[in-house]
């Protein structure tokens, strides 16, 4: 590194892959900052020894031994080991700056002096033991996957061979994969990973139970399914109906897409030539069973929460334990799942159409249902998505009621209307496709018949929804 280029690093001040300490005293802290740089930044970080916390140049004579001394002294205190660079640049004479530069590491985490640390902006601070551990889980995630380790304490007696059967009989009829012949119990549960053997033994593995077990709750009381409609928008307010699901994970999704069914309201359309009715719901159902599998089959179940959703008048949450593996996001959805084994499971039955695509498939359901894109709730434990309700009023037209009223384009309206409350003459006309003359007959008409009311005055005027019942 030049001079040049140092005094242009130094310009920038100190960050979340910059520090500055004045002298070699401060080699202990030294060490607990390239921990957090090893351990946090995928580019690493740079200790600048010899500035000041402003920036200031504290030029040091450096002999020939201090730089030796310091790798020896990193190497001692840090585990894995770190080798960062480390350089001299002279100012004058023999006074000058020291630069150590580490990069991003692999194998983390790192420790100092028997800890671990991370960097949070231009600060360094010591990780909590949660932290450590689910970066520990991470680095040997390839090694040790929760769901392909062997289930404590199972047999090959708590799996249920009926449950078995109906998975080889779903796996034929939606990805057409036969049955395999002359196989027994075991060896099929091993060949598709619901099962491994040890010590000459067969046994189930986490997957195999949660997938196929008698009772998957005996051995993880933590992987139930928690469903409950609340009364209002909080979860103070009283609660209307509830389930906890238990069983398989394929059972418990089955019993909450019923739940939510009835929990959720339907908005109806009936021609006025036909008796035959057109049922929408306010949230694509599809779209919340999608959620909620992918919050069964990626979450941690090392954590003690359960996976929760939660039905508010305004919204629909689903929750589970657990974080996005590091590199994917909502907006860059890509396939690293967490439990690979189940996720392969619940593709097998079609659960699931196509591995990484989710997220955008949510999405895509929203869009075409007429709901918002739901939003994500990150936090270092749990993941929350949030679907946003059509309807945002507990009341709301019944457009079954009211089929001889209005026309087609009149009811389209009123579908409208209720999401944001009122329309204008010109929304009309877009919706509809027609002139500014019919848009001010019909709307007068539904002002007459009741449904909307009049408000404001030239281009300012819009129709407000009256609320019915």
């Amino acid at each position: 590194m030049t001079k040049e280029q140092l005094h242009k690093l130094i310009a920038q001040g100190e960050g979340q892959q910059l520090e500055f300490k004045k002298s070699v005293a401060e080699l202990d802290r030294v060490i607990h900052t390239l921990t957090a740089f090893a351990n946090t930044n995928s580019n690493g970080g740079c200790v600048l020894i010899g500035v000041g916390d402003k920036g200031k140049l504290k030029e040091m004579i450096i002999g020939k031994e201090t730089v030796k001394q310091i790798a020896n002294k990193i190497a001692d205190h840090t585990d894995p080991v770190l080798y960062p660079e480390i350089e001299v640049v002279k100012e004058s004479g023999d006074k000058g700056i020291i630069v150590i530069t580490i990069d991003g590491s692999p194998n983390k985490p790192h420790l100092a002096f028997g800890r671990a640390y991370k960097r949070v902006g231009s600060t360094t601070t010591q990780m909590t033991r949660d932290e450590y551990e689910r970066m520990l889980l991470a680095k040997h995630e390839s090694k040790f996957q929760f769901d392909s380790q062997i289930c404590k304490g199972a047999t090959l007696d708590d799996v249920d061979e009926e449950r078995i059967g109906w998975f080889m009989d779903e796996r034929k009829r939606k990805r057409n994969v036969a049955k395999p012949k002359d196989m027994d119990l075991a060896e099929l549960l091993i060949n598709i990973g619901a099962a491994k053997k040890t010590s000459g033994e067969v046994k189930p593995t986490n997957a195999g139970v949660l997938f196929f077990g008698k009772n998957p709750q005996r051995f993880f009381v933590n992987s139930g399914l928690r469903v409950v409609r609340f009364k209002g928008i909080e979860v103070i307010h009283p609660v209307i109906d509830r389930v906890d699901c238990s069983g398989t994970l394929w059972e418990m999704i089955g019993v909450a897409e019923e739940f939510i069914r009835r929990n959720i309201r339907l908005l109806s359309f009936r021609g006025s030539t036909s008796f035959k009715r057109d049922d929408k719901f306010e949230y694509p159902i599809d779209a919340l069973r999608e959620a909620m599998t992918n919050a069964l089959i990626h979450r941690n179940y090392l954590e003690p929460a359960d996976t929760r959703a939660f039905l508010f008048d305004d919204r629909v949450e689903v929750i589970n334990p657990g974080t996005f593996p590091e590199g994917v996001t909502p907006e860059h959805p890509i396939h690293k799942p967490v439990n690979p084994v189940l996720c392969s499971f619940v593709y097998d039955i079609g659960f699931i159409e196509k591995y990484g695509s989710g997220i955008k498939m949510i999405n895509r359901l929203c869009q075409r249902w007429g709901n918002p894109k739901p939003c994500y709730k990150l936090h270092p434990i749990e993941t929350k998505i949030i679907f946003e309700s059509q309807v945002k009023e507990p009341t709301y037209i019944e457009v079954a009621d009211i089929s001889d009223k209005l026309n087609e384009r009149q009811k389209k309206t009123l579908y409208f209307a209720q999401k944001k409350e009122a329309i204008t003459r010109k929304e009309y006309m877009e919706i509809n496709k027609i002139s500014h003359k019919t848009a001010h007959k019909e709307l007068s008409d539904m002002t007459k018949k009741g449904f909307l009311v009049k408000e404001g005055k030239g281009r300012g005027v819009k129709y407000v929804l009256i609320k019915q019942g």
